[in-house]
Formats: C-alpha cells, sequence, structure tokens
C-alpha cells in the first residue's frame, strides 16, 4: 500500500535528509531485559506542519517529547503505532521480519487516524538506518529479539476535532525476552460483558484506542488465574482475538488432514502478520512449495477464514474433534492455549501434546518454520530483511 501524496509544496518523508546525532556514552545491556522497561540509546524522529511538510529525519539520542498540553493525542488519542521485531541472524547481521507489511499497516492505521501521509518504503528505509546504529542491542540469544514500537501522534497544538497536519512520526528500540507462555499452554476467559473492537470501528487498526479500554478487563481475568482474555461478539459468541493475539483452531479430518481456521477479517480483528504469514505457510506446504517441519508431506492443512464461535469450539473439544487451539502475534509468535473458561466451566482443548505443554503438530511446525525465517536459518520469499551494517 502507499499512502497518499504529499499536497503539492509540503516536503515529504526522505530518508536522504536524514541528520544522524550519536550519544555521548552508551548505556549497559541487561542480560533479562524486560520488554519496554530498557530503551536502546537512539531513537527516529521526524515531525510534520501544515506548512513545511516533513522535517528533516534525525537519529538521535533517545529522550522525551515536547508536547502542548492541548495536543490532540492528549484529549483525543489521535495516534497510530506498529511493532515487529529485528532478530541477530546466523551471520551476526539484524535481521527485520516483513517490514514491508509491517510499514504499510502503519501507513493504514495513519490513514485512519487523519493523520499526515508517508511513504512505507521510506519509513523502512530510515528504520534499517536505525537498526544499524543500534545493532549491539539485537540479542544473540534463540528466542530473544529487539522489539521495534514505530508511533504517528497528532500534536495539533489547540482543542478541537479535525483532520491533524500537526504531527511526530517517532520509532524507539526495546530488548525482549522470550514472551508470554514460552514452554507451557496459556489459559484464556471468555469475555461477554465487554467488547474489544465492533464492525466499522478501528479494531483492524493499531492504535491506542484498541488498548486503553481492554487494560480493566484483563486485570479481572488474571485475577481469577487466567492468562489472557478471549474476546467474543455477538449473540452467537464468535470468537475475535485472545489479548491483543489473533487465534486458530485445527481440526481433524477424516482423511488425516488438517483443517486451520482462523476467523475473518470483518472489521473487528488485527491483520496480524504473523497470521497472515501461517495462513501462507500452510497454504504453501499443501501446494508442495515447502514441507513444514515434523509434518509429512501429504498431510495438507486446508486454510479456513470463517467465523468460529465458542459454542463450536466446545463442542469440537468434547468430540474429539478439536486438535490444537492457539494463538499468535508479534511478540509470542506462537503458544497454545490448554484451557478457556467459558459458561462457568473450563473447556479443555488441545491433544496430548498441549496437555504436556508443548505446541501441537500444526502449530510446532508453523512455529520452527517462521522462527528459522526470522533469524535467517531459512531464506522463504523475501519475508527476512538483512540489515546492512556498513
Amino acid at each position: 500500500m502507499s499512502s497518499a501524496p504529499a499536497p503539492t509544496g509540503l516536503a515529504k518523508l526522505d530518508p536522504s535528509r536524514l541528520v544522524v546525532t550519536l550519544a555521548n556514552s552508551l548505556k549497559p545491556i541487561p542480560d533479562e531485559p524486560v520488554l519496554g522497561q530498557t530503551m536502546s540509546d537512539h531513537m527516529l524522529i521526524c515531525e510534520h506542519d501544515p506548512v513545511k511538510g516533513w522535517s528533516a529525519p534525525e537519529i538521535r539520542p533517545y529522550g522525551p517529547l515536547t508536547l502542548e498540553p492541548t495536543a490532540n493525542i492528549l484529549q483525543y488519542g489521535g495516534n497510530a503505532f506498529e511493532g515487529l521485531k529485528a532478530y541477530a541472524g546466523p551471520d551476526g547481521q539484524p535481521r527485520l521480519f516483513r517490514v514491508e507489511r509491517h510499514m504499510e499497516r502503519l501507513a493504514r492505521g495513519t490513514q485512519r487516524a487523519s493523520l499526515p501521509s508517508f511513504d512505507p518504503a521510506a519509513l523502512a528505509v530510515l528504520l534499517k538506518r536505525l537498526i544499524a546504529v543500534e545493532s549491539r542491542w539485537v540479542p544473540a540469544k534463540p528466542g530473544y529479539a529487539l522489539y521495534i514500537r514505530p508511533t504517528i501522534i497528532s500534536t495539533r497544538p489547540y482543542i478541537g476535532l479535525g483532520a491533524s497536519e500537526h504531527a511526530i512520526l517517532y520509532i524507539v528500540l526495546t530488548p525482549a525476552a522470550p514472551f508470554l507462555g514460552a514452554g507451557r499452554p496459556i489459559s484464556l476467559f471468555a469475555e461477554e460483558q465487554n467488547v474489544r473492537a465492533w464492525p466499522g470501528g478501528t479494531g483492524a487498526y493499531k492504535m491506542g484506542i484498541n488498548y486503553a479500554g481492554i487494560v480493566g478487563p484483563q486485570a479481572e481475568v488474571q485475577s481469577r488465574g487466567y492468562d489472557q482474555t478471549l474476546w467474543l461478539f455477538g449473540p452467537d459468541r464468535c470468537i475475535t482475538e485472545a489479548g491483543i493475539m489473533n487465534c486458530f483452531v485445527v481440526l481433524r479430518r477424516d482423511d488425516r488432514d488438517y483443517d486451520l481456521i482462523t476467523p475473518p477479517l470483518d472489521g473487528t480483528i488485527l491483520p496480524g502478520i504473523t497470521r497472515l504469514s501461517i495462513l501462507e505457510l500452510a497454504n504453501a506446504h499443501t501446494a508442495g512449495r515447502t514441507v513444514l517441519p515434523g509434518l509429512p508431506a501429504d498431510r495438507k492443512i486446508h486454510t479456513h477464514e470463517k467465523v468460529v464461535t465458542m459454542p463450536q469450539v466446545r463442542a469440537w473439544a468434547a468430540n474429539g474433534t478439536l486438535q490444537e487451539f492457539f494463538c499468535c502475534g508479534t511478540a509470542v509468535i506462537v503458544v497454545p492455549v490448554g484451557r478457556i473458561w467459558f459458561d462457568g466451566a473450563d473447556v479443555v482443548l488441545g491433544g496430548s501434546a498441549t496437555r504436556a505443554g508443548a505446541l501441537g503438530p500444526v502449530a510446532a511446525a508453523l512455529r520452527e518454520r517462521l522462527v528459522d525465517i526470522q533469524e535467517g536459518r531459512v531464506s522463504w520469499e523475501g519475508w527476512s530483511t538483512v540489515v546492512d551494517l556498513a
């Protein structure tokens, strides 16, 4: 996707104008980083105003932003953001996973939030320059990565609703250890009192307004002993997302193949990059273009994007049709679900592998292949982009 061109006379986001200002001293890197609590030494920042357009982008030492008290982001929440990772490859060079897809998704969120447009390809170039500067922050340990948070906020400096031509676009970095559910299945609590998103809303975009409202319900779920909220929608109790992750079910077929089902992108669900990659890898396995690790080449995976209801999941679990239920996202990659609280009781999910704390065969195969691509051990369709450190 390409954003709409900047109005005539306004400067576009231009990597050739990049200014680099390095920190005088560098921070120590923790052995066990906590996502979002330790930030790297530098950030990328660029500002937009209605007269000049985009300023020269700058890589500079990480530090606070300056905002007017009436800035739109503080009054009305005008923003969009993205989340992706840089991984250490076997050659020691950082790699970005499907960076173009992430930048395109940010551009769509920017448009939905009525913020100044930018060229996703230009931002991808700037991100690579930032990663090159901060390459020492990319952990060289299995399961670790450097989390990347590009954000655009409205800085329109007066109270009043309206499209904003005042904005700050910035990228910050934080090292991340293995995340939720590493080594064990997670538990979900089916939520029916609160709704994460609704048709025609902003659930399909990474915007702050989608996340602030889930904090309270999530705390309540965790107080009951469950890891994440399973967001249901409508009278049929349709599954949408789990926490901030996409969901998949694997069903047994009479022909010994697998049905892999995920809810459709109906506007209530974020079009996850990991979700897309899982569907594409499963289709490639079925078409014979690759064989996923641990799966026989003749065991096809039939993918479906269709409505899944919680009563269906309960029935499939009861009759043995349900083989796996797993979630996916940038942070977790792929994580199994062991049980879901629904209608006053736990629905126990998955086969013997999940009950033993492992991924089922389909989820395990998909996760292994994804990680191998992300970390540069397997080359696949240009999904992994090496960052030039020269």
